[in-house]
C-alpha cells in the first residue's frame, strides 16, 4: 500500500511536513493530530535517540501522517535501524556525490535494489509474515539531502543514481558552503537562483524537492516555486513561537498589571 506522502506526490501535489526534534511520543501524537501530511523525527540536530523515534512513531501510528526520519549520517547501520523502526522515508544529510547516493540507495533498499539487511522487526509487525519485503523498495522514499556547493554541481548525476525519489534542500548548511550566514527562509538572490536549478533538474529526472522552512508564508512561496515537501520549523521551535506570542500578547493586553 502506498503511503499518503508519496501518493500525494505522485499526484503533483505540495506537502507539509512536520519536524520532531522533541524525543516525546506525547508531543508527536500531538504534532500528529495538526493537519501534516508527513512528519519526521530528526535524529541528526534534534535531541532524538532510536528509543524515542520508536516511542514517536507508536504515538504517530494512529494518526494518517506518514512517518520519516532524518538520520544522523549516511551510515548504513542506523539507516537499517530506522526502517526496521517503521521509518518509510529516510532523508540523508550531506550526499554530495553520486557515489554517497549510491551508498544511501544501498543502506534503504533491498536485494537487488540495494544491501539493505532482512529484520523489519517493527516496519513488518514484529516479525510476523507479511508483505512488507515485497513492497518496501517501491514505498520508501529515498532523499538525500542537498547542502553544499558539491552536491550543487552534482545535482545530475545524484539525481540519475537508481532508487533516489527526491532531494531535500537545507538552507542553513547549503549558506555555510557558500559563505553566507547559517539560516533559513533565504532570499539572496544567488540561492533563489539555485533553487531554481535544483527543481529544474528534479523535473528533468522526474524526482521531487523538499525543502526545510522557518514560517508558514516562505513553506508556502516554497511550494508555490515548486517544491512538494515544505518543513515548518519543528516542534519545540512551534511551541517556543506560540508560548512568546501568547506572553507578549498577555503583556500587552494587561498593560501595567503584567509589566
Amino acid at each position: 500500500m502506498t503511503t499518503k506522502l508519496k501518493a500525494r506526490i505522485d499526484a503533483g501535489k505540495a506537502n507539509v511536513n512536520g519536524w520532531l526534534a522533541i524525543p516525546s511520543g506525547f508531543s508527536a501524537e500531538v504534532m500528529a493530530q495538526c493537519g501534516w501530511d508527513s512528519v519526521t523525527v530528526d535524529m541528526q540536530h534534534g535531541v532524538q535517540d532510536y528509543q524515542s523515534m520508536v516511542q514517536c512513531f507508536q504515538a504517530m501510528q494512529a494518526h494518517p501522517v506518514t512517518p520519516l526520519v532524518r538520520v544522523p549520517w549516511n551510515e548504513p547501520g542506523i539507516i537499517g535501524k530506522c526502517l526496521d523502526g517503521g521509518a518509510m522515508g529516510i532523508v540523508c544529510p550531506m550526499v554530495n556525490t553520486a557515489a554517497e547516493a549510491k551508498a544511501l540507495a544501498d543502506a534503504c533498499l533491498y536485494p537487488p535494489a540495494g544491501k539493505r539487511s532482512n529484520g523489519p522487526i517493527r516496519a513488518a509487525m514484529y516479525g510476523e509474515a507479511s508483505s512488507y519485503q515485497a513492497t518496501a523498495n517501491n514505498e520508501i522514499l529515498v532523499i538525500p539531502m542537498i547542502e553544499t556547493q558539491q552536491a550543487i554541481d552534482n545535482i545530475d548525476e545524484i539525481l540519475s543514481v537508481p532508487g533516489m525519489n527526491g532531494i531535500y534542500v537545507g538552507p542553513s548548511d547549503m549558506g555555510l558552503s557558500l559563505g553566507l550566514i547559517p539560516i533559513l527562509d533565504r532570499e539572496e538572490p544567488v540561492i533563489l537562483e539555485i533553487y531554481g536549478k535544483l527543481l529544474a533538474s528534479c523535473k528533468r529526472h522526474g524526482k521531487f524537492a523538499g525543502i526545510h522552512n522557518g514560517t508558514a508564508a516562505y513553506a508556502a512561496r516554497m511550494m508555490q516555486m515548486g517544491f512538494q515537501l515544505c518543513t515548518i520549523a519543528n516542534d519545540s521551535g512551534l511551541m517556543a513561537r506560540a508560548a512568546r506570542e501568547a506572553v507578549g500578547a498577555t503583556r500587552k493586553a494587561a498593560g501595567e498589571i503584567a509589566n
